[in-house]
């Protein structure tokens, strides 16, 4: 056991009738990363929740270096040097960095803050694991990838020797994953070990030492990652069948141009320029996507085109009328879908059950409603058919979106959003969190409600899935259209103009 930073052996875990882990061994090497694979439900997540205390098995036991130990509780396990970075990030968006830090930590000082030592030792972390964080910083004013390295120099910063990161590039651009990655070698460098729980193959491979695979509960088989280990290999452990990682190519020709966005400018929530004089043209059965390092402009762009985000200076045109500032309510009756990149702060009533999330746009309207009420069976119904479709894990149509994990709160929405009849829809991060079968299975309902003759603006961090979606590419930087390149273009030329290099022959608008 000494070899083991952790060592679990026959974990069982029970919510009502249905078992998350059943009879789970898992080993994690000291100083290794070690990759946790499994669709959504497979029992990933809730097998971490017990290593970290958050959970208490129903059966089996946990070793930390080679020790026995019961862990009741996050405290205890961060006594053990364990620490835990969830999907969905838990800091305090009001307060700054080194506050959030603070937060539950008791005072060397006393009864005053040592904000200031505080601050020097997690700019010292921050400068060694090069993660560029200023700890005056107010979380509120971070990019998503920064708020997630943020949770990492938190667990850091209380003592972590073994750190459970889930799905941590999820929010990553390409660069920004090099440069985590980078990080993470690091610290396995410097004797840490790293439980990395993700979706994405390519990672896996290119990361970690050893991954080991879940499949409904079950543990399905541990195996050293070498050149031998292929994604075809991982998958069929992963989903019991061969996944479709290339898409048929569109043959038709683009029809008539149902959104012109015209040179406008739009600020974020800073008040700062977010995009400057940007134009693009959405036209019907094609797919356009947006590619760029996050947070230059993409989020903004598609908060204006559904209503959310004031435009300061241009024009937004549909179907020939000016809909400038026009409300959400506007765009939802003119059939434009949003599939929002905050879906939990968004897209969802967190409260609400599942079957009036799926109906939250129309809930109003048959079948739903008749005569101003709402029709239980029609609503239930629909549910059903939802379910089935988006196989959306889930043990009844009244459990809330709050319930549900991240992947399939995602399919709730992907389902509201395609299965109204779009005339125009805007994707932004819609296989964020997703499991290698779910992330297809959208990927080829985007391209069924392209080929259904809607028009498609598709945002993504995932280069590779721009390039296997998109008709036409345009990138982004610093809030203004750098070029528009075909489907297909070369990912490097794509890459320059993502970092604001010019490329010859890259359209300025389209």
């Amino acid at each position: 056991m000494e070899q083991f930073a952790v060592s679990m052996r026959g974990i069982t875990k029970i919510f009502s009738d249905v078992k998350a882990n059943e009879n789970v061994d898992f080993s994690l090497r000291k100083g290794s990363i070690h990759g946790l694979l499994g669709e959504n439900g497979a029992g990933k997540t809730t097998l971490m929740n017990v290593l970290y205390g958050f959970y208490r098995q129903e059966e089996g036991d946990v070793w930390i270096n080679g020790v026995k130990e019961t862990i009741d509780s996050p405290q205890k396990a961060i006594s053990l040097g364990i620490g835990m970075v969830h999907q969905h990030f838990m800091l305090a968006r009001p307060l700054t960095v080194v506050e959030n830090v603070m937060l539950g930590k008791k005072s060397r000082r006393g009864i005053l803050l040592d904000t200031k030592e505080t601050a020097r030792e997690l700019a010292a972390l921050s400068d060694r694991y090069r993660m560029g964080i200023d700890p005056y910083s107010h979380v509120w004013q971070l990019s998503v990838g920064e708020q997630q390295r943020v949770e990492i120099l938190t667990a850091l910063y209380m003592g972590a020797n073994i750190l459970i990161l889930d799905e941590p590039t999820a929010v990553l651009t390409p660069q920004e994953t090099d440069v985590f990655f980078h990080t993470l070698r690091e610290m396995r460098n410097d004797g840490k070990s790293i439980i990395l729980i993700t979706h994405k193959l390519e990672e896996i491979i290119s990361i970690v030492d050893e991954v080991t695979v879940l499949r409904d509960g079950k543990m399905i088989g541990t195996k050293c990652v070498d050149e031998h280990v292929t994604k075809d290999d991982l998958t069929k452990m992963m989903v019991g069948r061969d996944v479709l990682f290339h898409f048929t190519p569109n043959t038709r020709k683009p029809g008539k141009e149902i959104f012109q966005i015209r040179n406008i400018s739009a600020k974020n929530g800073k008040g700062l320029v977010a995009l400057s004089d940007f134009s693009l043209d959405l036209r019907e059965g094609e797919i356009v996507g947006i590619a760029g390092v996050d947070g230059n402009g993409q989020s903004e762009l598609c908060e204006v085109l559904a209503g959310l985000r004031k435009v300061e200076n241009g024009n937004v045109v549909l179907d020939g009328e000016d809909v400038t500032n026009r409300s959400p309510r506007f765009y939802i009756d003119k059939r434009i879908s949003y599939i929002a990149e905050d879906r939990q702060n968004t897209s969802l009533a967190l409260n609400w059950s599942l079957k009036m999330n799926l109906v939250l746009k129309n809930f109003a309207r048959p079948p739903f409603a008749k005569h101003g009420l709402l029709q239980k069976n029609a609503i239930e119904s629909h549910w059903d058919e939802m379910q089935k479709a988006y196989q959306i894990k889930a043990n009844c149509c009244d459990d809330t979106a709050r319930c549900l994990s991240g992947g399939n709160q995602q399919k709730v929405i992907l389902a509201r959003e395609i299965e109204s009849d779009p005339r125009v829809l805007v994707a932004s991060q819609p296989t964020r969190g997703l499991d290698v079968g779910a992330a297809e299975y959208v990927r080829q309902k985007l391209l069924d409600t392209r080929n259904n003759g809607a028009a498609v603006l598709v945002v993504s961090a995932d280069l590779e899935e721009i390039l296997q979606l998109s008709d036409r590419i345009a990138v982004l930087y610093d809030g203004k259209l750098m070029g528009v390149l075909p489907g297909g273009s070369d990912p490097f030329e794509i890459g320059e103009l993502m970092m604001g290099k010019k490329l010859e022959g890259a359209q300025n608008e389209a």
